[in-house]
């Protein structure tokens, strides 16, 4: 029996694309024993590769060795050139000594790169499915918030569901930054991580690690940025939290205008934000292609071997992950906005796999109000306040990941973090938290702000950045479960969530 390709579910073609991009990225992983030179011959760019070496020099004259690497220390080769001064690196020439005393010398060197293999070079493929996406997310969050706040009609009523809304998403932060310090504690991943494997880790990523000077942000700072001097300049830097400020503030002040001049303003949107979503389904025909490229340029790219030298990591993490996204949200959704547990996860699958593929809440968000809309019966009016709002500021994966990782990097170094501190670590993700942009790869950016907050070297990110693009897949899907959970929360308490059965079945 033939099976059409256009019949088969989404969710089906993206696990599809799942299993067969990360066994593609781990047949075509990137060798370690192949590097690419890039040099100049007679001011013509020229590309040497070279493998299977014996020994690698770096000389300065004929002489003088700046330093010497044998046939298993590619990383050792990429850190020294990384680190050799860029203004000298001209004088450098590699002298590749192969079996038989066969050597091969390049000179005028103004690169050393890993050979990019085919799973790797295909990754621009789900670079750019995750830019259509984003491209969406922005005018959909602006168009959504202004209609989701007109449409409440009473500035009381916005207020008070703008306030309990918060209040139901720093309840879920919290308990997902609470459940991932008690597993960190317990399970102690710091102090299961070899000496070896530390330094080869650093000797890989530390390159990478962000220097900049990132203070902790203060409540009160957090409060004054909201408010964007500029709405055009917010929309276009994608400053999400201003954003969602600046769409309300024009919600609520077209609730305070005649409906004969409303009208237009609030239709104009709520076409825009249609619009939004009917193209959401228009490019999640290429999801399948998009993840297939993102998943083995990851394998292929960083390998299994990673994962298996940072286990006990990511299981703290993963193990954390998943009681926050099918325990604790799970209960509530089951008990608070009594939607069958089965119901809920069935319905919002896809919005699930979009976000474990594209690591990104905001770009998620288009597939989650269409989900909850479609399957689990929370009105427009609900998910066009609620959702928007929950993609800004509700990080629950984000944050236990920061707070896991904090504490994995302390114990490596052998810090022992007081109650206080890890208090502190606590408060200080949840405001990171806030302040996240729905994006894949910012977490690592304000993971520098918790270790500044209790004085841990931020120098240690570097131990986790290689498993974090695929840790980064694991931490969105609770991000943008536990915006469904309390979307449906939401819609009960305000009795606008319609009869659902409660059989499991």
């Amino acid at each position: 029996m033939k099976i059409s390709w256009s019949k088969i579910p989404l969710h089906h073609k993206i696990l599809a694309a799942l299993a067969l991009g990360a066994l593609f990225g781990a047949m075509f992983n990137i060798s370690q024993y192949e590097l690419n030179v890039r040099h100049h011959i007679d001011r013509t760019d020229e590309t040497t590769t070279i493998d299977h070496w014996d020994r690698v020099d770096f000389m300065v004259s004929d002489s003088i060795v700046a330093g010497s690497f044998g046939k298993e220390e590619q990383l050792k080769i990429l850190q020294f050139f990384r680190t050799y001064p860029k203004d000298r690196r001209a004088n450098l020439t590699v002298v590749v000594v192969k079996e038989g005393s066969e050597r091969v010398r390049i000179s005028d060197i103004h690169a050393i790169e890993k050979v990019k293999t085919i799973a790797v070079l295909i990754k621009p493929i789900g670079t750019v499915f995750i830019r259509l996406l984003m491209f969406i997310a922005i005018p959909l969050v602006l168009s959504s918030l202004i209609v989701g706040a007109a449409s409440l009609g009473d500035i009381g009523r916005v207020g008070k569901l703008g306030g309990k809304t918060v209040l139901w998403y720093l309840a879920s932060i919290t308990s997902a930054i609470t459940i991932g310090l008690v597993l960190v504690n317990f399970i102690e991943p710091g102090k299961q991580l070899s000496a070896e494997a530390q330094a080869k880790l650093m000797m890989e990523f530390q390159p990478e690690t962000v220097a900049t000077a990132i203070e902790p942000p203060s409540l009160l700072d957090v409060v004054i940025n909201i408010v964007a001097t500029n709405p055009m300049k917010a929309l276009a830097n994608g400053e999400m939290l201003q954003i969602v400020f600046f769409a309300l503030m024009v919600g609520v002040s077209l609730t305070m205008v005649s409906e004969e001049k409303s009208r237009t303003v609030v239709n104009f949107f709520d076409g825009l934000s249609e619009t939004m979503i009917k193209m959401v389904g228009i490019i999640m025909t290429v999801a399948p292609y998009g993840v297939f490229a993102l998943i083995s340029a990851t394998v292929g790219e960083f390998g299994f071997e990673i994962l298996g030298t940072l286990f006990w990591y990511a299981l703290t993490l993963i193990i954390g992950l998943a009681l926050q996204t099918f325990g604790t949200l799970g209960v509530a959704v089951k008990f608070l906005a009594k939607v069958p547990y089965k119901k809920f996860y069935a319905g919002i699958k896809d919005a699930m796999l979009v976000a474990f593929t594209t690591s990104s809440s905001g770009a998620t968000l288009p597939v989650l109000m269409r989900s909850c809309e479609k399957n689990l019966d929370v009105p427009k009016k609900i998910t066009s306040f609620v959702l928007p709002l929950g993609a800004t500021i509700n990080m629950d994966g984000t944050s236990m990941y920061q707070a896991v990782a904090a504490v994995f990097i302390a114990q490596v170094y052998g810090f022992d973090l007081s109650l206080g501190q890890q208090l502190t670590i606590l408060l200080t993700a949840v405001l990171a938290s806030i302040g996240t942009a729905p994006v894949p790869g910012v977490g690592i950016v304000m993971l520098i702000i918790v270790l500044r907050s209790v004085n841990i070297p931020e120098e240690g990110i570097a131990l986790i950045l290689g498993i974090d693009r695929l840790l980064d897949m694991c931490r969105t899907v609770p991000n943008i479960v536990g915006d469904a959970t309390v979307t449906t929360i939401i819609a009960r308490t305000e009795g606008v969530l319609e009869k659902t059965d409660h059989s499991e079945s």
